[in-house]
């Protein structure tokens, strides 16, 4: 997979240039949107469900975030000249389609149906709780930090009275999907209660407005849910950290095992190899390897079904999808109408029009509303919640390039330059994503 190009920071003359120019574009256009927006009601109309006949019917009213095409149940896709048209076998009950860098949604269908996310729900755990331990740090396992583990969870085979470091732990979230190991990290971050009121939060900084977490780990539990919308605004938020990229493309890894004495009575420790439960990062039987593939989270639960958020690159652009629960009960079918959504991607690149974008968290906001989308024009999250948000001082995220010095500029500049500030905001490159390793 080629290298991901990265973003240089531009300088504070560059900077204002740019934005200057964007203001005056912007300017000189004040009398267009009324204008487009007309014309792409009528191109907006709602596409035919591709999906099989789904044996749950999606709410009709669903949230803004992102844009109002979004909202809509269906398959929304806007396809200009030459562009591939979406697959026709299609069976999850919700899915879209990304570009990870720009935020731009390809294509969606049902993108904000609330439902149990399964271990997709990882994404945001780490996202959430990865910075704060460093990577050497270690932890011996107490009794209670296994306390709570849901019966017939996935497990990495954390052992009491051992000694981890978190590098071991993540490595068991990410690869295993061991809900052991989320509750070992969500004890060393105070517990179970206040890791799930960490993860609400940061959820609610995501603008990520679909979804309730009442397990770190996933579980099913009564209330929680989330969406292929917000699964995949986890996913980018996470992939921004270089750590969540090494671990969600690793395919196999050695693991600390059990502490024991041999019959000369001497003390060693062996280690056992776990592999990446990806089946596209791995492969499996009749399922080759994505092309491109770097990541992200599955899982599967009674209540969930399969899910799973991928991210890929190829030729330079990078590509999020995110599927639910697919119908067809056959062998991988997550992967397979995964690898079939990414394939379509990456042909439609540059022949489709946005329906939505995938929103920047507040505080990389610069005071759009939630849910606007790339025309500006704002959503709210279904029930008339949305409200305006206040400009951050500057970008928190990777890839914010010159935003930050340009938000230094005083005065009526700052003003000029405001509109301009959202567009730089709204490309979120991801730097140096990991390849998949052979």
């Amino acid at each position: 997979m080629p290298a991901m190009k990265k973003t240089a920071k531009p300088s504070l003359l560059v900077t204002s240039a740019t934005l200057l120019s964007f203001s005056l574009a912007l300017a000189a256009t004040a009398t267009a949107p009324a204008a487009a927006a007309a014309a792409g009601r009528a191109a907006d109309k709602p596409k035919p469900s591709p999906s099989a006949s789904p044996s749950a019917t999606p709410p009709a009213d669903m949230s803004t975030v992102g844009g109002a095409l979004l909202a809509r149940p269906g398959t929304q896709a806007n396809l200009g000249a030459g562009a591939p048209v979406l697959p026709k076998d299609l069976s999850a009950r919700s899915w879209i389609v990304a570009d990870a860098e720009s935020g731009d949604v390809l294509a969606s269908h049902n993108a904000h149906w609330r439902l149990p996310p399964a271990s997709t729900l990882k994404m945001l755990f780490a996202d959430t709780v990865l910075p704060k331990f460093p990577k050497k740090q270690k932890h011996k396992v107490v009794p209670s930090d296994l306390a709570g583990i849901g019966s017939g969870s996935s497990m990495v085979g954390i052992k009491e009275d051992e000694t981890y470091t978190v590098h071991d732990l993540w490595l068991g979230v990410f690869l295993r999907s061991g809900n052991d190991a989320v509750h070992v990290l969500s004890a060393m971050n105070g517990g179970v209660d206040k890791t799930v009121k960490d993860m609400n939060a940061r959820a609610e900084e995501l603008q990520a407005l679909d979804t309730t977490v009442v397990s770190p780990d996933g579980y099913d539990e009564k209330h929680q849910v989330s969406s292929a919308y917000d699964l995949t605004l986890f996913a980018r938020s996470g992939l921004q950290n270089e750590d969540f990229r090494e671990y969600c493309s690793t395919v196999r890894a050695k693991f600390p095992g059990e502490t024991k004495k041999n019959k000369k009575g001497k003390t060693t420790r062996g280690s056992f190899e776990i592999q990446n439960t990806n089946r596209l990062l791995t492969g499996d039987y009749g399922l080759d390897a994505y092309q491109g593939i770097a990541g992200v989270k599955n899982g599967n639960t009674t209540n969930a079904g399969a899910t799973f958020t991928g991210v890929a690159e190829r030729d330079g652009r990078v590509l999020l999808v995110t599927v639910m629960n697919p119908e067809k009960q056959e062998h991988d079918e997550v992967y397979k109408e995964t690898a079939k959504l990414l394939d379509w991607g990456f042909k439609a690149s540059g022949k489709v029009s946005p329906v939505g974008q995938l929103v920047p968290p507040k505080s990389a906001d610069t005071g759009a509303q939630p849910g606007a989308n790339a025309s500006g024009e704002a959503g709210g999250s279904g029930d008339g919640a949305g409200k305006p948000k206040t400009a951050s001082a500057a970008s928190k995220t990777d890839g914010s390039g010159g935003v930050g010095i340009a938000l230094a500029i005083t005065g009526g500049v700052l003003a000029l330059l405001a509109a301009g500030v959202f567009l730089i905001n709204r490309r979120w490159p991801l730097p140096e994503l990991m390849r998949r390793r052979r």
